[in-house]
Protein backbone atom coordinates (compact mmCIF):
# COMPACT_ATOMS: atom_id res chain seq x y z
CA UNK A 1 0.00 0.00 0.00
CA UNK A 2 1.58 3.24 -1.20
CA UNK A 3 1.24 6.84 -0.12
CA UNK A 4 1.22 9.40 -2.96
CA UNK A 5 3.02 12.71 -2.31
CA UNK A 6 6.82 12.31 -2.15
CA UNK A 7 6.34 8.54 -2.30
CA UNK A 8 5.13 8.20 -5.88
CA UNK A 9 4.83 11.86 -6.88
CA UNK A 10 7.70 14.35 -6.89
CA UNK A 11 6.04 17.55 -5.65
CA UNK A 12 8.83 19.88 -6.79
CA UNK A 13 6.86 21.34 -9.69
CA UNK A 14 3.74 21.82 -7.54
CA UNK A 15 5.61 23.75 -4.85
CA UNK A 16 7.47 25.73 -7.52
CA UNK A 17 4.21 26.85 -9.09
CA UNK A 18 2.89 27.77 -5.67
CA UNK A 19 5.98 29.89 -5.00
CA UNK A 20 5.43 31.72 -8.27
CA UNK A 21 1.79 32.21 -7.38
CA UNK A 22 2.63 33.60 -3.94
CA UNK A 23 5.30 35.92 -5.31
CA UNK A 24 8.32 34.50 -3.50
CA UNK A 25 11.35 32.68 -4.81
CA UNK A 26 11.11 28.94 -5.14
CA UNK A 27 14.04 28.47 -2.77
CA UNK A 28 12.27 30.59 -0.16
CA UNK A 29 9.02 28.67 -0.29
CA UNK A 30 10.64 25.27 -0.33
CA UNK A 31 12.90 26.31 2.52
CA UNK A 32 9.88 27.34 4.59
CA UNK A 33 8.20 24.01 3.80
CA UNK A 34 11.32 22.25 5.03
CA UNK A 35 11.17 24.34 8.18
CA UNK A 36 7.61 23.22 8.80
CA UNK A 37 8.69 19.61 8.39
CA UNK A 38 11.52 20.09 10.88
CA UNK A 39 9.15 21.73 13.38
CA UNK A 40 6.43 19.08 13.02
CA UNK A 41 4.06 21.66 11.63
CA UNK A 42 1.71 21.22 8.70
CA UNK A 43 2.87 22.22 5.23
CA UNK A 44 -0.22 24.46 5.20
CA UNK A 45 1.53 26.61 7.82
CA UNK A 46 4.14 27.49 5.19
CA UNK A 47 1.47 29.44 3.32
CA UNK A 48 0.66 31.46 6.44
CA UNK A 49 4.34 32.22 7.01
CA UNK A 50 4.76 33.49 3.46
CA UNK A 51 1.38 35.23 3.20
CA UNK A 52 -0.24 35.72 6.62
CA UNK A 53 -4.00 35.37 6.58
CA UNK A 54 -4.18 33.57 3.25
CA UNK A 55 -7.32 31.52 2.59
CA UNK A 56 -5.83 28.57 0.73
CA UNK A 57 -9.17 27.24 -0.55
CA UNK A 58 -10.11 30.66 -1.91
CA UNK A 59 -6.69 31.01 -3.53
CA UNK A 60 -7.02 27.60 -5.17
CA UNK A 61 -10.46 28.55 -6.51
CA UNK A 62 -9.20 31.88 -7.84
CA UNK A 63 -6.24 30.16 -9.49
CA UNK A 64 -8.58 27.72 -11.22
CA UNK A 65 -10.68 30.57 -12.59
CA UNK A 66 -7.63 32.46 -13.84
CA UNK A 67 -5.77 29.49 -15.33
CA UNK A 68 -8.35 26.79 -16.08
CA UNK A 69 -6.03 24.94 -18.46
CA UNK A 70 -2.92 24.81 -16.29
CA UNK A 71 -1.85 22.19 -13.76
CA UNK A 72 -1.73 24.76 -10.96
CA UNK A 73 -1.61 22.79 -7.66
CA UNK A 74 -2.12 19.42 -9.35
CA UNK A 75 0.20 16.78 -10.80
CA UNK A 76 0.43 14.58 -13.88
CA UNK A 77 2.57 11.70 -15.16
CA UNK A 78 5.60 13.97 -15.57
CA UNK A 79 5.73 14.26 -11.78
CA UNK A 80 6.14 10.54 -11.14
CA UNK A 81 9.43 9.59 -9.54
CA UNK A 82 11.43 7.59 -12.12
CA UNK A 83 11.45 4.38 -10.10
CA UNK A 84 7.67 4.14 -9.67
CA UNK A 85 6.45 2.23 -12.72
CA UNK A 86 9.24 -0.32 -12.71
CA UNK A 87 9.01 -0.93 -8.97
CA UNK A 88 5.23 -1.32 -8.87
CA UNK A 89 5.36 -3.67 -11.85
CA UNK A 90 8.09 -5.74 -10.22
CA UNK A 91 5.99 -6.10 -7.07
CA UNK A 92 2.94 -7.21 -9.03
CA UNK A 93 5.03 -9.63 -11.08
CA UNK A 94 6.23 -11.13 -7.80
CA UNK A 95 2.61 -11.74 -6.78
CA UNK A 96 2.11 -8.78 -4.46
CA UNK A 97 -1.14 -6.84 -4.39
CA UNK A 98 -0.36 -3.17 -5.10
CA UNK A 99 -2.70 -0.44 -3.88
CA UNK A 100 -2.29 3.34 -3.83
CA UNK A 101 -3.95 5.26 -0.98
CA UNK A 102 -2.92 8.66 0.34
CA UNK A 103 -4.08 12.02 1.63
CA UNK A 104 -5.18 13.56 -1.64
CA UNK A 105 -8.15 15.48 -3.07
CA UNK A 106 -10.64 13.62 -5.23
CA UNK A 107 -9.06 15.14 -8.36
CA UNK A 108 -5.89 13.19 -7.65
CA UNK A 109 -7.73 9.94 -8.34
CA UNK A 110 -8.31 10.94 -11.96
CA UNK A 111 -4.70 12.08 -12.35
CA UNK A 112 -3.35 8.80 -10.96
CA UNK A 113 -5.80 6.66 -12.90
CA UNK A 114 -4.82 8.40 -16.15
CA UNK A 115 -1.20 7.32 -15.65
CA UNK A 116 -2.01 3.65 -16.14
CA UNK A 117 0.09 2.62 -13.17
CA UNK A 118 0.50 -1.11 -12.40
CA UNK A 119 -1.75 -0.97 -9.33
CA UNK A 120 -4.77 -3.00 -8.31
CA UNK A 121 -6.69 0.02 -7.05
CA UNK A 122 -6.32 3.71 -6.25
CA UNK A 123 -7.92 5.59 -3.35
CA UNK A 124 -7.83 9.11 -1.91
CA UNK A 125 -8.60 10.45 1.53
CA UNK A 126 -11.19 12.87 0.15
CA UNK A 127 -12.85 10.00 -1.68
CA UNK A 128 -13.03 8.05 1.57
CA UNK A 129 -13.95 11.03 3.71
CA UNK A 130 -11.20 10.23 6.18
CA UNK A 131 -7.51 11.16 6.22
CA UNK A 132 -4.24 9.99 7.73
CA UNK A 133 -3.24 9.66 10.50
CA UNK A 134 -6.77 8.80 11.67
CA UNK A 135 -7.22 5.11 12.53
CA UNK A 136 -10.27 5.02 10.27
CA UNK A 137 -8.05 5.66 7.26
CA UNK A 138 -6.00 2.56 7.99
CA UNK A 139 -9.14 0.56 8.65
CA UNK A 140 -10.21 1.51 5.11
CA UNK A 141 -6.81 0.43 3.84
CA UNK A 142 -7.32 -3.04 5.28
CA UNK A 143 -10.90 -3.17 4.02
CA UNK A 144 -10.10 -2.35 0.39
CA UNK A 145 -7.12 -4.71 0.43
CA UNK A 146 -9.26 -7.51 1.84
CA UNK A 147 -6.33 -8.46 4.06
CA UNK A 148 -5.54 -8.70 7.73
CA UNK A 149 -3.53 -5.66 8.89
CA UNK A 150 -0.47 -7.81 9.59
CA UNK A 151 -0.38 -8.77 5.90
CA UNK A 152 -0.14 -5.14 4.74
CA UNK A 153 3.01 -3.07 4.27
CA UNK A 154 2.24 0.66 4.17
CA UNK A 155 4.91 2.65 2.33
CA UNK A 156 5.25 6.39 2.94
CA UNK A 157 7.65 9.25 3.54
CA UNK A 158 6.49 10.34 7.00
CA UNK A 159 6.56 8.94 10.51
CA UNK A 160 3.55 10.88 11.77
CA UNK A 161 1.19 10.23 8.86
CA UNK A 162 2.44 6.88 7.59
CA UNK A 163 4.73 4.70 9.69
CA UNK A 164 3.49 5.25 13.22
CA UNK A 165 -0.27 5.13 12.55
CA UNK A 166 0.19 2.11 10.25
CA UNK A 167 2.08 0.30 13.01
CA UNK A 168 -0.62 1.29 15.50
CA UNK A 169 -3.15 -0.30 13.15
CA UNK A 170 -1.19 -3.57 13.24
CA UNK A 171 0.41 -3.16 9.81
CA UNK A 172 4.00 -3.31 8.72
CA UNK A 173 5.48 -0.01 7.55
CA UNK A 174 8.31 1.17 5.31
CA UNK A 175 9.74 4.67 5.60
CA UNK A 176 10.86 6.07 2.26
CA UNK A 177 13.79 8.43 2.62
CA UNK A 178 12.90 11.12 0.08
CA UNK A 179 11.14 14.45 0.20
CA UNK A 180 11.62 16.89 3.11
CA UNK A 181 9.76 14.76 5.64
CA UNK A 182 11.38 11.54 4.48
CA UNK A 183 14.93 12.73 5.01
CA UNK A 184 14.20 14.44 8.31
CA UNK A 185 12.10 11.63 9.75
CA UNK A 186 14.63 8.97 8.81
CA UNK A 187 17.06 10.66 11.23
CA UNK A 188 14.69 10.41 14.18
CA UNK A 189 14.81 7.64 16.79
CA UNK A 190 11.20 6.73 15.96
CA UNK A 191 12.34 5.61 12.52
CA UNK A 192 13.48 2.42 14.23
CA UNK A 193 9.81 1.48 14.53
CA UNK A 194 9.59 1.11 10.76
CA UNK A 195 10.05 -2.42 9.47
CA UNK A 196 12.43 -0.96 6.93
CA UNK A 197 13.88 2.39 5.87
CA UNK A 198 14.67 2.60 2.16
CA UNK A 199 16.14 5.24 -0.10
CA UNK A 200 14.03 4.43 -3.16
CA UNK A 201 11.45 1.99 -4.44
CA UNK A 202 14.05 -0.22 -6.07
CA UNK A 203 15.44 -0.91 -2.60
CA UNK A 204 11.92 -1.72 -1.42
CA UNK A 205 11.52 -4.23 -4.24
CA UNK A 206 14.84 -5.89 -3.36
CA UNK A 207 13.66 -6.26 0.23
CA UNK A 208 10.34 -7.84 -0.75
CA UNK A 209 11.05 -9.92 -3.84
Amino acid sequence: MFDVGETLIDETRIWSRWADRLGVTRLTFMGVIGGMAALDRSYADAFQVVRPGIDIDAEVAAWAREEPGSLRNRFDADDLYPDVREALQALRDAGHQVIIAGNQPVEAYDALAAMGLPADSIHTSDGWGVAKPQPEFFAKVAAVAGREPREILYVGDRLDNDVLPAKQAGMRAALLRRGPWGYLHAERPEAARADMVVGDLHALVRALV
